[in-house]
């Protein structure tokens, strides 16, 4: 057994332990970074890049069956489910060297290829090695969550950690869970000509803006996935391929399942105890300065027990090299950070949903509307299903939320007035150029001004008075 000393410990190169360690060693401090799994973490291997990379192939194929209006006539696509897969594997690939072992030992981390675990308040043990570290950061991210459905252990299931290693096509891949990564997922399979069905036991994309996500549901409704609700799954069996039984006595019967239910913070093997550190199911228990019961300790991304978000991840830290490194004070808020979700349409949102800016703020809320349909870029392209809100106190912004294509784009500007807190006539002054789906933002804006300049007697009477020099 050796012992190192170091500046700070990193324990998991995801998302946020590399930037972490990234920043902190380009800074001058002395960085030890733990990583028994893959470098990169869930987002490189099996969650963003791979499903977007999945999503791309599928929006080829569904873009040969949808040229009638255009005047190009519609051909069945030949998918090779295979070939996409192998898409898939060089996109990662080709990233995969800026989170590489190699990369980061270039810049001056010790990068050990071990799993941590705190075995006191200022020690963790990776493999033969216990490092000793003025500060820690945990980093380990999440994991899907299956639930201990009856007969799942008797079947062959996926989740989104081997789902995209999976090259045999499914003919009826059967879904449990209608979140983001359920609802991205079917849709791609059903592009790529696969029959799905999505069983929920709520809502489906219930964390979106139910107006939106309706939106969303009913373009995917229309190109074919099967999208049950209420459907809590309550037996599974290998009957004739994967059959699931819910609740209400139904059964459905599919080739392959997926398990999309959600995720949990991978905390079990870190024994937190032995260091003094509060936890909970949701993650590390953790104040807004990121820091948990042990001072000493930083929690960030996933582990934290909060928003479960890549970008959410690298802003932490970004939070704690400020706090770590320079000893000043600096605090995390969720009040400015975009998620998406990359179905066709996009949905997109940032600070308040409308449903909780009415329970905040009540009669001082203002609720701007704007169609995509009133866009004349989206009727070019034949893109109109789709609707922005943000919404408005006094004058600013708390919160928007965006159905439709570019979405995920377009909630940036979002994030970045409310993270600045811009007023809403900063974006009205904004000049878009024309025709782009981005002056939906311009638009919703200028609506703010509609009732106080173009229906107010007000301004009408100084009008006309002026009008008499």
């Amino acid at each position: 057994m050796k012992t190192i000393k170091t500046d700070l410990c990193i324990i998991g190169a995801g998302s946020g332990g590399l930037s972490t360690a990234a920043g902190a060693v380009q800074m001058g401090a002395k960085v030890v970074l733990l990583e028994g799994a893959k470098m990169g973490g869930d987002c490189l291997n099996y969650g963003c890049v791979p499903s977007k990379a999945l999503l791309a192939a599928a929006k080829h194929a569904h873009a040969m069956t949808t040229g009638g209006p255009f005047g190009i006539a519609p051909v069945q696509a030949k998918v090779d489910y295979a070939a996409a897969k192998a898409h898939v594997a060089s996109v990662i690939a080709g990233i995969a060297p800026l989170d590489s072992v190699e990369r980061f030992e270039g810049l001056g981390v010790n990068v050990i290829t071990e799993f941590g675990r705190f075995i006191s308040p200022r020690e963790v043990q990776a493999g033969d090695t216990i490092i000793k570290a003025r500060r820690f950061v945990i980093a380990t991210g999440s994991s899907p969550f299956v639930p201990p459905i009856p007969g799942l252990d008797s079947v062959r299931y996926y989740t989104n950690e081997d789902i995209f290693q999976l090259t045999e096509q499914p003919e009826h891949l059967i879904i449990i869970g209608g979140g983001p990564i359920g609802m991205e997922m079917a849709q791609a399979h059903v592009r790529l000509g696969c029959k799905v069905t999505v069983l929920e036991g709520f809502k489906a994309l219930g964390k979106d803006d139910p107006e939106l996500a309706a939106i969303a549901l009913e373009r995917i409704r229309a190109e074919g996935v099967e999208i049950v609700e209420g459907a809590m799954a309550s037996e599974i069996s290998a009957d004739g391929g994967v059959t699931v039984k819910t609740k209400d006595g139904a059964s459905y019967t599919g080739s392959h399942l997926l398990m999309a239910v959600g995720r949990q913070a991978n905390i079990n093997a870190l024994d937190l105890e032995k260091a003094g550190i509060d936890f909970t199911r949701a993650g590390v228990t953790v104040g807004a300065n990121l820091k948990s019961s042990n001072k000493r300790v930083y929690a960030i991304g996933d582990v934290a027990g909060g928003l479960q978000f890549t970008h959410m991840a690298g802003y932490h830290a970004g939070v704690i090299i400020k706090s770590a490194l320079f000893g000043l004070p600096s605090k995390s808020t969720n009040a400015h950070i975009p998620w998406a979700t990359y179905t066709d349409p996009e949905l997109a949102q940032v600070g308040l949903t409308e449903a909780e800016a009415r329970e905040k703020h009540g009669d001082r809320l203002e609720v701007l509307r704007f169609d995509y349909a009133d866009n004349d870029r989206a009727r070019a392209e034949l893109t109109t299903a789709g609707l922005i809100k943000v919404m408005v106190v006094k004058g600013r912004p708390v919160g928007a939320s965006i159905v439709g294509v570019q979405a995920a784009e377009h909630i940036q500007l979002w994030s970045l007035v409310i993270a600045n807190r811009l007023k809403i006539g900063a974006v009205a002054a904004m000049v878009s150029p024309y025709p782009t789906i981005g002056e939906i933002n311009k638009r919703v804006a200028g609506s703010y001004y509609t009732p106080r300049l173009f229906q107010s007697a007000r301004v009408k009477k100084i009008v006309r008075l002026v009008q008499r020099f």
